[in-house]
């Protein structure tokens, strides 16, 4: 065991020290944490104003709903990894996108916040009991998780910012 992921196990309590994704865990949970920061500096309305992707206009509440049902996929992908009915990875991921949308698109902002939260929660909880890397386990980790919140993460920064000011800035 690396004096890294020793490190790492003491920073992620109930995860052994020699577990194949402690890094991945480490790295996503960081990922996490950025996101849950930047979006708890906003107010319940700032989550809903349009302008975080413009055609289609997206709010923090659509991002946040994106990246949510992706989680809740990966876990149930995770589910079927260790159950042996995986079928691989195969997948449009336009048209997923398009019916994860859907899916998500009149939630209300609270549904939305605690599904994310949920979903990452039991995605990783699953992504603990995965004991044998694999290269589909790792494309998940990559499609859901760590990867896909470096996707978002730099324009939710801008975003969460360009809110911020507009929020402190003097009314005329």
């Amino acid at each position: 065991m690396t004096h890294e992921h020793a490190a790492l196990a003491t920073d992620l309590p109930g995860l052994a020290a020699d577990h194949p994704y402690l890094t991945e865990l480490d790295a996503e949970r960081h990922g996490w944490y950025e996101l849950a920061e930047l979006v708890r500096a906003l107010t319940p309305e700032e989550c809903l104003a349009p302008g975080y992707y413009r055609d289609p206009d997206w709010t923090v509440r659509d991002v946040v709903a994106h990246l949510g049902t992706w989680l809740a996929e990966a876990q149930v992908q995770f589910q079927r990894m260790r159950a042996g009915t995986y079928e691989g990875h195969d997948i449009d991921i336009d048209a997923l996108n398009a019916v994860f949308a859907a899916a998500m698109g009149d939630q209300p902002w609270s549904v939305v916040w605690v599904q994310a939260n949920s979903a990452r929660s039991m995605l990783v909880q699953d992504w603990y009991e995965l004991q044998h890397p694999t290269d589909e386990a790792a494309w998940w980790i990559r499609k859901s998780g760590v990867d896909h919140y470096a996707e978002h993460l730099e324009r939710l920064r801008e975003w969460v910012a360009e809110l911020t000011r507009r929020r402190e800035a003097p009314t005329g």
